[in-house]
């Protein structure tokens, strides 16, 4: 369940949006940060507070800080629906034409949070930033964006870090459970221009981290598999099923030619090679026919994107 308990009025430039779980000790320090920030860089903003099922009195804290400061908006999710839910949560409840991305941890400075918009305004469609400093699971990081960058060639250092886009990506975004990671690829596929800026990474202070075990690693490498897979094949799927199935009836041809040459050559039948031929066979007309089908489906959902395009902006028009 989303409840609003906050609201401040007017329409911002930017929306900060914080997600944070079980960060009592940090909620108060931020909320400061960001309004220092706010007032000297001018930016006309609110912060967007998403309390995601935390049980220490996160929520309670930063509710009562929303009276205090006009710019603070507090949203809560019951139960913990987790960092990405969380997120889309808060991008939809934003109103700024500029989304951001903090977590609650006050391990990055908010005043680099203009430089990220800046960055924007000068004409990327989402800027990430680009952690300066060490920490502790810096070698997995390096690995980690390392090996997206050569799938993805995003161009950018560091996948998995705060973000700057502007509001009309919203709609390319996946939300599924730690796909967040994946916003700067999902834009880049999309078209869109992607940047980076050095951000300063800070000790934490106060709390723990969400993301530590051994398991994230293997998961993160299956999640960055998954979404390769995603845009490498599921949006042609012909090429993927088609050329599988044009293997399987290359070989099932050979394995053809070669029971032809044991029968009348050597005079010696083989009939597991006649089974393996007709099997081969047949699983290079299956796949070939998914891959069309997989075509057929793509077809239909493109044509369904264009007509949702084509309903909001009459929408708008009649606005």
């Amino acid at each position: 369940m989303l409840q609003t308990i906050a609201m401040s009025a007017g329409k911002p430039d930017i929306s900060i949006i914080v997600p944070a779980h079980n960060e009592a000790e940090n909620v108060r320090p931020t909320v400061e940060a960001m309004g220092a920030m706010l007032r000297a860089s001018g930016l006309a903003g609110e912060l967007v507070f998403v309390d995601d099922g935390s049980t220490d009195g996160t929520g309670k804290i930063a509710a009562e800080l929303a009276p205090q400061h006009a710019f603070l908006r507090v949203l809560a999710h019951t139960p913990r629906r987790g960092l990405s839910r969380a997120l889309e949560a808060g991008f939809m409840a934003a109103r700024g034409d500029i989304l951001v991305f903090y977590p609650a941890d006050l391990q990055f400075d908010a005043n680099d949070i203009p430089l990220m918009v800046a960055k924007v305004r000068e004409g990327f469609d989402i800027v990430t930033g680009w952690k300066q400093g060490h920490y502790d699971k810096q070698l997995i990081s390096g690995i980690y964006n390392g090996l997206a960058e050569r799938l993805f060639k995003t161009g950018v250092h560091d996948m998995n870090s705060v973000k700057a886009f502007r509001r009309a990506l919203l709609p390319i975004f996946d939300f599924r459970s730690d796909f967040h990671r994946y916003m700067v690829v999902m834009a880049v596929e999309a078209g869109y221009r992607a940047g980076e800026v050095k951000v300063k990474l800070l000790p934490r202070l106060a709390g723990h981290s969400k993301f530590g075990g051994r398991w994230r690693i293997m998961i993160g490498v299956m999640d960055m598999l998954a979404v390769w897979f995603q845009y490498r094949f599921l949006t042609r799927p012909l090429l993927l099923f088609g050329s599988l199935g044009v293997l399987a009836l290359l070989l099932g041809f050979c394995v053809g030619l070669a029971a032809l040459y044991w029968r009348f050559v050597l005079n010696t039948g083989f009939r597991p090679l006649l089974t393996l031929t007709s099997l081969l066979s047949v699983v290079g007309v299956l796949l070939f026919a998914i891959g069309l089908l997989g075509e057929s489906i793509q077809v239909l959902s493109r044509r369904v994107e264009k007509l949702e395009r084509l309903l909001e902006r009459r929408d708008q028009d009649w606005r």
